[in-house]
């Protein structure tokens, strides 16, 4: 399902066919019955894309965002989906590929990270809230438990 998630996310795939076709290149081997189940358990819909072809979208894809430089789901299954983060004053802003946001915010939030009072997920972005007086570094170092790219 995460790769099924990934490949909507990063390519315009328009038909069943060419999903099922999309998964077999990773390696996924499924019948066109459980893609149908599952594109339905994900509520994934048809959308207009800007080229305006009918593509696969996942819900929550507002604006129908897509990676501009698709990797591999296989490539995608391995990254925890961190960007990027930056700080204003006791500010962080952490900026992750779509879909990501709630799951990392999660994982920063179950692990009691001391420097960090909380965090705000939406679909790509995440706002965490820094405890007073603690430098950036400090907490990049302490998010490196939870996200090991984040250097």
């Amino acid at each position: 399902m995460e790769a099924l998630k990934m490949l909507i996310s990063s390519m315009e795939l328009g038909s069943q066919e060419e999903v099922l076709r999309a998964l077999e290149k990773e390696g996924f081997k499924l019948t066109q019955a459980t893609l149908s189940r599952d594109l339905k358990q994900l509520k994934v819909a048809k959308a207009a894309s800007m080229n305006g072809k009918y593509v696969y979208v996942l819900p929550n894809d507002t604006m129908y965002k897509r990676i501009t430089k698709p990797q591999s789901a296989m490539e995608m299954l391995q990254s925890s989906g961190f960007v990027s983060i930056n700080f204003s004053m006791n500010i962080g802003v952490i900026k992750t590929r779509p879909g990501y946001a709630s799951s990392i915010a999660y994982n920063i939030d179950a692990s009691d990270i001391p420097q960090i009072i909380g965090t705000i997920a939406g679909d790509d972005t995440i706002i965490i809230v820094i405890k007073e007086g603690v430098e950036h570094e400090e907490v990049i170092e302490a998010l490196s438990a939870v996200i090991p790219n984040i250097r």
